[in-house]
């Protein structure tokens, strides 16, 4: 693979002085480096916040200094996966970013970034972003070099070593995922869109600029600099999206750099930019690189080098953030891109929460006498508020099935909605009876009563089958259900786990929890009726989706057909209960 990066001239990570920062002090480990900046004037935009383009300048720089002092030689960048920037930092405070190579990979190695803010006066400190980057060793003369292992000391180290081989899997098959999504997308089919009259082109959002590589836009090989490419990037994206919204843009998150070849001092870099799609409150903006040297120059196409989606919003006069209008896609070439994010969008969603290295809270709450009647409203009334969110991004289609996610505060959560041809009292009594459960849902390896608190109250114990080679796992279930008699209401049969004192956690299983899931079903007619299955999920859940939520398998949507299968052919049932 040809690539492109490596830290700017300038920059010393042997420990002396860098420009406009600190990079390195003796006591870090090799392999690792911090850098500190004050941000000025100059490294901000309008609003005198520090530019995204800066930014990411900055964590290329850092990062490569940490994996050439691991190599001992010199390294360029390969790829930067998913960015979340989750705060923004002003002029006069400063930006510490640490960078540290998690494991080395025979020639290339991935390095976790971690950017802070420090604010000089209240010494508080906020977490920007978390970023990995690949870099692969390009010693003088092609000579190849094979990396030495990372030494693991923290319990902390070898929790990275371990996922840095699972984020690398997931790289690699990047764009198998990516495929397998835009041949799923064929059948995606949002009403909502359709019917929209305001639907408008992004011819208006196309943006091209040129950059002429000087000497020092170039690294210590001659190479242009990965961090000013991107930077240049983001420049001409925030442009495109600024057109759309009329007004500035504000860098959300960036779909993975993905660096295909090099350029070097005195190369035209051509930059093309162009709204993709909206997401309601996020628009993403697609951005290719192209390199032309004088003799390429007057040919019509250069040397594809980098292409990258960055996921842009806009905040209002109030503070809140805007909403984007649908955008329209009519030519082959913007059906084509409005797919296309559709599928990165997924697969960003799914990277985020599957990838992150955060200890699943303790949800459950004890169950006794004394607190039964507030848990049971508290089921309920979550599970109604969660259904009842605004914001609900379509999926995936299938005919009679809708599969929707949602994010807010940091969690992940899908909806199936399934158009069922039976009564909707009778398919609230089929799925409020979890026994049944393992007869159409393939995650249900058994369900037990073990607790009994009314007619409506009942808790469960459930084993799950094994993910990934690990053990089967098990959950202490509270279900709610509420049965409606007013026109209009939906029946609801609501879970979450609870911790009973007879059920303690066993070696043979490993104990999850659910913190909101269940079932919400609306009556469309005499014999119809619309399913519609919620799930916030959790560490304890991801294990069974991730591979449909990123596009390796399609086992929500065949479960959900199942669910209908067995609802529509166990009528009889009804007259049992």
């Amino acid at each position: 693979m040809l690539l492109s990066g490596g830290a700017p001239h300038g920059l010393d990570w042997v420990g002396g002085p860098c420009r406009e920062g600190s990079a390195l002090s003796s006591g870090y480990e090799k392999g690792e480096v911090q850098m500190c900046h004050t941000v000025y004037p100059w490294h901000s935009n309008h609003r005198g916040e520090l530019s995204a383009g800066q930014l990411l300048t900055w964590v290329d720089t850092t990062a490569c200094l940490a994996a050439e002092r691991h190599a001992g030689v010199s390294c360029v960048t390969a790829s930067v996966d998913d960015i979340q920037i989750e705060e923004t930092a002003r002029v006069g405070q400063n930006i510490c970013i640490k960078a540290k190579v998690n494991r080395a990979f025979n020639t290339s190695m991935e390095v976790g970034i971690k950017v802070e803010i420090e604010d000089p006066f209240t010494n508080l400190q906020k977490h920007v972003c978390t970023a990995f980057s690949t870099y692969v060793a390009k010693p003088a003369a092609s000579k190849k070099v094979y990396l030495k292992p990372v030494r693991l000391q923290l319990s902390q180290d070898h929790l990275e070593y371990s996922l840095a081989a699972e984020r690398r899997r997931i790289r690699l098959y990047h764009e198998d995922a990516y495929s397998n999504l835009m041949e799923e997308g064929c059948t995606i089919y949002d009403a909502e869109w359709e019917n929209d009259q305001n639907k408008i082109l992004t011819d208006s959002t196309r943006v091209e600029s040129i950059e002429l590589v000087l000497p020092p836009h170039a690294n210590h090989q001659g190479n242009t600099f990965g961090g000013q490419i991107m930077a240049w990037m983001e420049t001409v994206a925030n442009i495109s999206a600024s057109r759309l919204c009329r007004t500035h843009a504000t860098l959300k998150s960036v779909d993975m750099f993905k660096f295909r070849g090099p350029s070097t001092v005195g190369d035209r870099l051509l930059f093309r930019a162009i709204v993709n799609n909206t997401f309601q409150k996020s628009v993403e903006v697609g951005v290719r690189v192209e390199a032309f040297n004088c003799e390429e120059w007057t040919g019509a196409n250069g040397r594809h080098i980098n292409s990258a989606f960055l996921i842009y919003q806009a905040l209002n006069s109030k503070g809140e953030y805007r909403m984007f209008p649908r955008v329209k896609a009519s030519t082959k070439d913007s059906i084509r891109r409005f797919r296309g994010a559709i599928a990165r969008r997924k697969i960003r969603v799914a990277r985020k929460y599957i990838l992150s290295t955060k200890q699943e809270k303790n949800i459950s709450h004890p169950w006794d006498k004394g607190n039964q009647a507030y848990l049971s409203y508290n089921n309920i009334a979550t599970l109604s508020v969660l259904a009842a969110n605004n914001g609900w991004e379509l999926s995936s289609t299938l005919p009679n099935i809708r599969i929707c996610t949602h994010e807010e505060n940091d969690i992940l959560s899908i909806k199936v909605e399934m158009q069922v041809k039976v009564q909707s009292q009778q398919a609230y009594f089929l799925l409020s009876d979890l026994g049944l459960r393992p007869n159409w849902d393939m995650h249900y390896l058994s369900c037990e009563v073990i607790e009994t608190a009314g007619e409506d109250d009942k808790i469960f114990h459930i084993t799950s089958p094994p993910v990934k080679q690990s053990k089967s796992r098990d959950f202490v279930i509270l279900m709610s259900r509420r049965y409606t008699s007013k026109q209009g209401d939906p029946y609801v049969i609501a879970m979450r786990s609870v911790t009973l004192a007879s059920h303690p956690p066993t070696t043979e299983y490993l104990r999850s929890e659910v913190q909101c899931a269940g079932f919400l079903i609306h009556s469309l007619g005499k014999d119809l009726c619309q399913v519609c299955y919620l799930n916030q999920l959790t560490p304890g859940i991801l294990p069974y989706v991730e591979e449909n939520l990123t596009g390796w398998s399609n086992s929500i949507e065949e479960t959900a057909s199942s669910c209908i299968k067995f609802l529509e052919t166990a009528q009889v049932y009804t007259t049992l209960l």
